[in-house]
């Protein structure tokens, strides 16, 4: 991936260390079901219910943060993928009479203070609403090769656009309706739950983003898109949860199946259409 093609972003926070200890909440990203799986399936439990608001909401006990060490070759590739999403979503609303707003991403060690709560580098990358920002350790990255055997640039570009994915659902009004149909009754959690229909759209807007940087930038070399797919398909639901414990729980799902995650990843790449994200609608 040459991903050095890409707009810079000037919208890259490094945190200075100091954050506070607490509890808290936010919308949960796509490393997030890794606290979850230790401390839920491994004991018999709902992982939602260790969450702060019944969804999918990350909920840890943060240690205090250390300075963020970022070497500028990490910074600059941050900034060309954060920026890259800036001008493919820009252009997206645009063309539907509406304003992209950036969102911030702020890197961290250890623990973070957001406007949603504190959270620990176990919970993985993730997006709050309440200060519309991406919050990153990037020793996940570490963890995305070692543990999840899913190396190379395009798979840690795609876990940046996952979660500015969610900053997108944000603004389009995702989550409101989403906090709206829980209040009604309709399940966050499960197989076919809010939370993972919320997930595979920020899949798919992650595919969306893929499409259409492609044809921008032609930033892609062979086996990129590859190891973006094998990324989604390491961190689905079944996937974490047989790892964990050897059995798959359904009714505990919060992001999809690897199957799933992978579909919705390809249904954004291979249309380049928002309109093909709706995964609100029907079976996912």
């Amino acid at each position: 991936m040459d991903w050095q093609k890409g707009e810079e972003s000037q919208n890259v926070e490094v945190d200075q260390g100091g954050g506070g200890r607490g509890f808290g909440g936010g919308r949960m990203g796509i490393g997030g079901l890794l606290i979850l799986a230790l401390l839920g399936w491994i004991f018999f439990k709902n992982p939602l219910a260790l969450l702060d608001q019944g969804g999918s909401q990350p909920s840890g006990y943060a240690p205090r943060s250390q300075p963020a060490q970022v070497d500028p070759q990490q910074m600059d590739f941050v900034r060309r993928v954060l920026g890259s999403t800036e001008k493919t979503w820009s252009d997206i609303f645009a063309s539907m009479g509406r304003t992209y707003v950036d969102p911030k991403l702020h890197l961290f060690s250890g623990g973070v203070n957001t406007a949603c709560g504190a959270a620990s580098t176990a919970v993985g990358p993730f997006y709050c609403p309440g200060d519309q920002k991406v919050y990153l350790d990037l020793d996940f990255f570490r963890e995305l090769q070692t543990r999840f055997h899913s190396s190379g640039d395009f798979a840690r570009a795609y876990v940046i656009a996952h979660e500015v994915g969610h900053h997108v659902q944000n603004q389009l009004g995702v989550f409101a309706k989403s906090e709206q149909l829980q209040r009604q009754g309709v399940a966050m959690e499960g197989a076919g739950g809010l939370s993972v229909r919320q997930e595979l759209q920020a899949d798919c807007f992650a595919g969306v983003w893929a499409n259409r940087t492609q044809q921008r930038l032609q930033w892609l070399k062979p086996g990129d898109v590859e190891s973006a797919l094998n990324a989604a398909s390491q961190i689905g639901d079944d996937t974490l949860q047989r790892e964990a414990r050897g059995t798959v729980v359904p009714d505990s799902f919060t992001h999809g199946t690897s199957a799933q995650r992978v579909k919705w990843f390809k249904t954004g790449l291979e249309s380049g259409d928002i309109r093909q994200c709706n995964t609100f609608s029907g079976p996912v």
